[in-house]
């Protein structure tokens, strides 16, 4: 495989299984993953099942306007942006938001309801922007607002990485020292010519994208990686150079690297009680569903929406307006009044200091824990490190 960035030809092994901790003998699937990597060109059929039965494919997201969002979070917020959407008769198709550090972000995909596709009326897209930029001010706001959108290819996840990044949600941040479960550590390999950044944490899903990403949009080069799981945690071990081909010399900019890193891991790390709605998808579902949260005194740290056909799949992870543990007769209260059979207690966040992990966790996605080893190198310097 040939990085993009230094010319290098690099090789990437890793060892990993499908959600149910089984070996992948899934021809579309493995099809599908060579797709995606670039390895094969797009076929006829851009979508695959999973073994859990999602849906997933390669969209083009030129059939959908993307609005991008960032400002103070505060309870409520997701709920007021999906009011607006609403009533501009907006099809929310996918979305994410994410919470952290007093930050809130969203990468939304909408569709117009009378023509489904982008929206492309100018008038209404400044007047929609204008009143998304008014109840994101609804906060007090020391950072400011940005509220954007565009048509074209966009990675949810990697575009709310970038936005937090440069919303600089990783200042003000404590020493990750303070967190026994998360450890970070940059030395210099002063004979390699590496940096080498250290770090064991609670193993999750995307955990290793959630890091690389970040290490990539700060202008960092991995040149060799090795990555292990000790039953709940992730061990993981890069040695980079800046994309100049220097070092992280200076204490201070080793400190921004791990407080960025210590960013990505929190931006997604599960908080409060994990809820999914399935249900028939229409306009106003989600202003609905975000609605009866905050009325019930709920805040929604993260969510993620997805639409299969007429299907709507969503999830919240949710906690009370303090940020804290909710009450669980307030999410029966709210089972009752939007329904028990379309929305569902999946899990929570350990609320243990032991680390542990439920089984609706481990299945939830490919998580660190089912990658065994992961061994990066670079052809021409595969001598260099041993």
């Amino acid at each position: 495989m040939l990085d993009q960035s230094t010319g290098y030809v690099c090789i990437a092994v890793f060892h990993v299984t499908d959600q149910l901790g089984k070996k992948v003998e899934d021809e579309s699937m493995i099809e599908y993953i060579q797709q995606a990597l670039g390895a094969k060109q797009p076929g006829p059929n851009s979508e695959v099942q999973t073994c859990l039965g999602r849906l997933v494919g390669m969209q083009s997201m030129s059939e959908h306007t993307v609005i991008e969002l960032i400002g103070a979070d505060r309870p409520g917020l997701l709920s007021e942006i999906f009011a607006v959407l609403t009533n501009h008769n907006c099809n929310i198709v996918a979305a994410e938001a994410w919470t952290h550090n007093t930050r809130a972000a969203s990468v939304v995909y909408v569709t117009d309801h009378d023509t489904l596709g982008p929206i492309n009326d100018n008038q209404k897209l400044t007047v929609m922007k204008e009143q998304l930029q008014n109840v994101l001010r609804g906060a007090e706001d020391c950072r400011g607002v940005k509220t954007n959108f565009s048509l074209g290819l966009t990675h949810k996840d990697r575009r709310l990485h970038q936005i937090m990044f440069a919303d600089r949600d990783y200042e003000g941040f404590s020493d990750c020292s303070v967190d026994s479960k998360l450890n970070i550590s940059i030395d210099n390999c002063v004979e390699k010519g590496y940096s080498v950044v250290n770090i064991r944490c609670l193993d999750r899903p995307k955990l290793l994208y959630d890091i690389v990403c970040t290490i990539t949009d700060m202008q960092y080069v991995v040149s060799h990686g090795t990555i292990d799981s000790d039953g709940p945690f992730a061990n993981q071990e890069y040695y980079i150079r800046h994309m100049d081909g220097c070092t992280l010399d200076t204490e201070g900019e080793k400190q921004r690297v791990i407080k960025c890193l210590e960013a990505a891991i929190k931006r997604r790390s599960p908080q409060g009680i994990r809820l999914e709605l399935c249900t028939t998808d229409r306009v106003g579902l989600l202003s609905e569903i975000t609605r009866v949260f905050r009325e019930n005194g709920l805040s929604i740290a993260n969510a993620g929406v997805t639409t299969q056909g007429e299907k709507a799949v969503n999830s919240f992870y949710v906690t009370n307006m303090s940020g804290g543990p909710v009450d669980m007769r307030i999410i029966e209260a709210v089972r009752n009044e939007i329904g028990k059979q379309i929305l569902s207690v999946k899990d929570g966040a350990p609320k243990s200091k032991e680390p542990s992990y439920s089984l609706s966790t481990l299945k939830s996605a490919l998580s660190l824990g089912t990658l065994l080893r992961f061994q990066w190198d670079r052809l021409s310097n595969v001598s260099l490190i041993k």
